[in-house]
């Protein structure tokens, strides 16, 4: 088994200036849009087998997402694409922000999709709880739909809620525009 030996902000920022590594950032285009550590090359896990380029130019290797979880989990496909030893941020961007170090930030991107199905999902099961209890028990229909529907898409892999979301005219423009 293959594994990404973690390296702290600190070090990954001293390597990165020295110019001795390369960050792979494997989160997706949205959430890569929207912030990332200065200097990052994006390679989005989704596309990752399709895109890889070799960039590294006889620099190490460093991977990360938001908080280390996604480069934990595909450790095996992401250190099998580098000869020698790779690396990752340990913490990703979220360990690279609370050590206040450099990242890029696009306030008008939209927020990441994952994140507002979320919010809409979380915000419908409130609202079918709270209808339900205050006007009649039948909404609570809306949060068992909405249950089912977050259920459905954990065990398939396909979200219409975050289909439906993508075509909406905020996330339509920020498409456009990258």
């Amino acid at each position: 088994m293959s594994v990404l030996a973690p390296l702290s902000p600190a070090e990954v920022s001293r390597r990165l200036i020295d110019n001795s590594a390369v960050l792979i950032d494997i989160r997706e285009t949205d959430e890569f849009a929207r912030e990332h550590v200065v200097g990052a090359v994006h390679t989005p896990l989704s596309s990752f087998d399709e895109s890889w380029r070799a960039i590294a130019d006889g620099r190490e290797v460093i991977f990360t997402c938001r908080t280390g979880n996604r480069t934990g989990v595909n450790c095996d496909r992401l250190a099998a694409r580098v000869s020698g030893q790779a690396f990752v941020l340990e913490g990703g961007l979220e360990a690279w922000k609370a050590q206040g170090l450099a990242t890029r930030t696009d306030r008008s991107k939209p927020i990441e999709l994952m994140r507002q199905v979320q919010m809409a999902a979380g915000g419908l099961i409130l609202t079918g709880a709270a209808l339900g209890l205050l006007v009649h028990p039948a909404f609570w229909g809306l949060s068992a739909f909405v249950g089912a529907g977050l259920f459905f898409a954990g065990a398939t892999g396909f979200c219409g809620m975050a289909r439906v979301l993508a075509v909406m005219p905020w996330n339509r423009s920020a498409a456009g525009a990258a």
